[in-house]
């Protein structure tokens, strides 16, 4: 096994060391002269004729690694496929798992933040129940008052009209006396 995977380091090794050299040939100056471009068009064809090489050299150690990778894979035997298997397995349910918890922390957030919301307006609204029972409290106080004044006017209307009343008894006693009187003074002046 170790020897294999030498000889898959030392293939890439290989095409690397190809791709270095086809790239690692120096750049043409960009100065505009007749012989000079001549030569930088010879110079990258030349180039691309070189990548192209190290393409297909490429593509050869490739599919040696994969019939390498290959090879390797069939032959597993049944106690290591079947573990990795079972870990594989174990991995996606682990997957799907850690999907639904992080899930339900999310659902579990927004609980949290709704019902601190939903305490927030119980707050304000069992403030607002205390605002108005005591405005109640301070109306029913105004109302109280006013009947009060009210009733204390009414008695001393009552009163009044009792007074008056009594004074108007007084002088219709008054005028009586006053009649019999001068009905008497008119008696005697007229003997």
């Amino acid at each position: 096994m170790a020897a294999q995977r030498e000889k898959s380091a030392a293939a890439v090794a290989v095409a690397a060391a190809h791709g270095a050299a086809g790239s690692g040939s120096p750049s043409p100056s960009s100065s505009s002269g007749g012989p000079a471009a001549a030569a930088a068009a010879s110079s990258s064809g030349e180039r691309w004729s070189a990548a192209i090489g190290n393409l297909g050299e490429l593509g050869a150690n490739v599919d040696s690694l994969q019939k390498l990778l290959g090879r390797k894979a069939v032959f597993v035997d049944d106690d290591i496929f079947s573990k990795a298997s079972l870990a594989a397995d174990q991995a996606r349910t682990i997957k799907v798992l850690d999907q639904r918890v992080q899930s339900l922390e999310r659902e579990l957030d927004a609980a949290i933040s709704a019902a601190a919301r939903a305490r927030t307006e119980k707050r304000q609204a069992e403030a607002a129940q205390r605002a108005a029972e005591l405005r109640t409290q301070e109306v029913t106080k105004e109302l109280e008052n006013t009947a009060r004044v009210f009733e204390l006017h009414m008695e001393e209307l009552r009163l009044k009209q009792e007074e008056i009343a009594k004074k108007d008894s007084d002088i219709k006693v008054l005028e009586a006396i006053i009649r019999t009187l001068s009905s008497k003074d008119d008696d005697g002046s007229s003997e």
